[in-house]
């Protein structure tokens, strides 16, 4: 992309722009292809488990590891993340196991979530990674709550929320983004501009030029950046992430990006949108793009052998949740009285006795 207005680093020589190169070291570098490398990896397989049978729904991510990875490396310990259904890279950068999103997909024992959430729905409150939700955006005004929480509590945090073009288009956006603005709150708003709301293209979404300027209705500033580069996104979401936690405001984030895939497994893209047109993007492909700048650095050696390590490790992770078991029936009347009620006590024994 050449746009001045939008942000990039890998230029198109395989180089990177001085100007606003986050200046990671090589070893940092090297985690965030892997890291992408792992999240396709992992996108791969949760598709195929879902064509076999073997899990009941997946929300793909292919072509948007660089949103997802560049975004997670710029969030510090004590921040908050309220993340959408399609960054399963956020969590993995902050620390949440591949196993246990493995087991999330599949529900048995394996998944902290004990079966109770709908695939994609992972969360641990211990590294301050809130569930995902279904509905559209209504993350955002639970991120903002979380800011002013902090604000209120004085402490030098920031709150991540993620989201696609789609939810701009919302009363939450809206709402969340003039709450933020006239309280002075530490959030990013990160914006993955895929080109869809499921089959709706962003220029049937919005009559505005650009979604980053929407920011400027609140007070807020807005940034374009180039999704497909992962150095651009850790450069925008970190310079972004300090200014919240400096007590500067928030910050509106427009990735521009390509799903190369389906919204979900449910979805059929091909009756709303050309060959052409994903063969283009594919030809942008944010890992491929990372591995050629790696290799001109000699900083990676085979992007092959990355990828086939990426992939045994996704199999093996697979492998070992599904020999977990299924969850018990009984688990269904747990972890929401201290004392069950009698009504469902009696409701229990009815259905663990085979007679309910």
């Amino acid at each position: 992309m050449s746009d001045p207005e939008i942000l990039s680093v890998l230029r198109p020589d395989g180089t990177a722009d001085p100007a606003h190169d986050p200046g990671l070291s090589d070893p940092e570098m090297l985690s965030l292809y892997r890291h992408m490398v792992l999240l396709r990896a992992f996108d791969e397989k949760a598709v195929a488990l879902q064509r076999s049978g073997r899990i009941g729904f997946f929300v793909p991510s292919t072509g948007q590891e660089a949103c997802s990875i560049g975004a997670g490396h710029a969030v510090c310990e004590g921040d908050w993340i309220f993340p959408a259904y399609r960054d399963h890279g956020v969590g993995l950068m902050r620390g949440y196991p591949l196993a246990a999103m493995v087991g999330q997909i599949l529900g048995n024992t394996s998944d902290a979530t004990r079966g109770r959430q709908m695939p994609n729905h992972w969360c641990d409150r211990a590294i301050h990674l809130v569930s995902v939700s279904s509905p559209v955006a209504t993350q955002l005004p639970h991120a903002v709550g979380a800011a002013y929480a902090a604000k209120l509590r004085g402490e030098r945090i920031a709150v991540l929320t993620t989201f696609g073009d789609g939810g701009t288009s919302t009363g939450d956006f809206h709402a969340a983004m003039n709450f933020t603005g006239v309280f002075r709150l530490p959030v990013v708003f990160f914006c993955e501009n895929n080109r869809y709301a499921i089959s709706v293209p962003v220029e049937h979404q919005t009559a505005t030029g650009t979604l980053a300027e929407k920011a400027r209705a609140y007070g807020l500033p807005g940034v374009r950046v180039d999704g497909n580069d992962v150095l651009a996104i850790r450069k925008a979401v970190g310079d972004a992430m300090d200014r919240a936690r400096a007590g500067e405001g928030g910050t509106l984030i427009e990735a521009l990006t390509y799903r190369m895939g389906p919204h979900s497994t449910s979805d059929d893209p091909t009756v709303y949108r050309s060959d052409e047109e994903v063969s283009a993007w594919r030809e942008k492909d944010p890992i491929r793009r990372f591995a050629a700048f790696l290799k001109g650095r000699a900083v990676l050696a085979d992007p092959a052998a990355e990828e086939a390590s990426a992939r045994e490790t996704v199999r093996k992770a697979v492998e070992t949740a599904e020999s977990a078991p299924a969850v018990p029936l009984s688990s269904m009347f747990e972890d929401v009285y201290s004392e069950i009620p009698w009504h469902l006590a009696e409701q229990r024994d009815s259905l663990l006795s085979g007679k309910g």
